[in-house]
């Protein structure tokens, strides 16, 4: 609104200063202050409304036994996330960008299906939530809009169904008719790493920011006419655009994690771990790097590859000998690592290096070619 606003002011009045708000790094730098004070004013409102209400977590029974003096904590904090990057996006961000347009309602539509889960669990006391396959309709149904749009929109046309090919230089490859189940795929695969991923006190969410603030570099290169030319990637115009958004989400991060680090105030619950990781997904597809993903996401890569591990095992050894065993003390891999006697806040920490040095990789992924 106010991106609109201000370039009329300056178009009509050309006023000194206002030329500013027509750059992508001064509107990203508002997103993010707006997201970041957001964050500090709704979270604390949100909070304490929840402990009125009573709404907090459900510790699992067979969970860590440290994790059981979490029970009661509020969750459902994906609200304050949510409405501190909605925000800013709506002020400072072009809003006729088809970028914004798919990741932002993209983002939306997952959170909702998370709250829906959320509510059902903490409100309504069902244990297992919405169910399994109604939440996977809605992480198809986002695949599907996002595939379809990129595959069928002109706007696209030139690069559609391409992606680029990690440290290979002049060289993408091409889904072809299978774009659209890729992409179904990768939303839905890092929606719920990124869900499993959220069980310590700041982890998915301090990974994530880490992750966003790559993304804000690589999509703002691909929409550079000059950088794209100079790093040899595809130049997607109008893909700048999402560094506005990515902004925003670094900033509501910020303001989120102060409550959710450990000790957590708050946990996101289903309504923020299912957008983020659908974020994620979204901008890698629209930014063509989808190939990448396992890389700059190598944690919730590792996160769901753990529990798939853990669960084939289990079961593989209880039909040839009788009883399950296992690979990892406790699966997702994260309460492996709490059962050998790691501290909660050391776990994330280096959690968080890992995700740096895979972060650091993947950008010098474009330079080593």
């Amino acid at each position: 609104m106010f991106y609109y606003l201000f370039d009329y002011i300056n178009e009509v009045f050309n006023p000194p200063g206002f030329d500013l708000f027509r750059y992508l790094t001064f509107r990203s730098a508002l997103a993010a202050i707006t997201a970041l004070f957001l964050a500090f004013y709704v979270g604390p409102k949100l909070i304490s409304y929840l402990h009125r209400k009573q709404i907090g977590e459900t510790i699992r029974i067979d969970g860590p036994e440290t994790h059981k003096a979490k029970a009661g904590t509020p969750t459902m904090g994906g609200i304050i996330i949510m409405i501190s990057i909605t925000v800013p996006i709506l002020l400072w961000s072009d809003l006729k960008s088809t970028y914004i347009i798919l990741t932002t309602l993209g983002m939306l539509f997952l959170s909702l299906v998370g709250f829906v889960d959320d509510y059902l669990k903490v409100v309504k006391k069902y244990p297992k939530g919405l169910i399994a396959k109604y939440k996977l309709m809605g992480q198809i149904f986002v695949g599907l809009i996002v595939g379809g749009v990129i595959y069928f929109l002109p706007e696209f046309s030139l690069y559609n169904t391409q992606t680029t090919l990690p440290f290979f230089k002049n060289l993408n490859f091409d889904f072809s008719y299978l774009y659209i189940p890729v992409v179904i795929f990768i939303i839905t695969a890092i929606s719920n790493g990124v869900n499993l991923t959220d069980g310590l006190d700041g982890l998915a969410m301090g990974t994530m920011i880490i992750v966003m603030l790559t993304l804000a570099i690589i999509a703002y290169m691909s929409g550079n006419v000059i950088y794209s030319d100079y790093l040899n990637i595809m130049y997607l115009p109008g893909a700048g655009e999402l560094t506005v958004f990515i902004a925003a989400f670094i900033g509501a991060g910020l303001g989120f994690l102060w409550f959710n680090f450990y000790p957590a105030q708050v946990f996101m619950g289903d309504t923020g771990s299912l957008a983020l990781g659908g974020a994620f997904g979204i901008i890698a597809i629209l930014i063509k790097k989808e190939l990448l993903i396992p890389i700059l996401g190598g944690i919730f890569f590792l996160e769901t590859v753990s529990v798939i591990i853990q669960r084939l095992y289990f079961k593989y050894t209880k039909k040839k000998y009788g009883e399950g065993r296992r690979v990892f003390l406790m699966a997702p891999i994260h309460h492996h690592f709490e059962m050998k006697g790691w501290s909660e806040p050391k776990i994330v920490i280096r959690f968080y290096i890992i995700t740096i040095i895979l972060a650091i990789v993947s950008l010098a992924s474009f330079k080593i070619r």
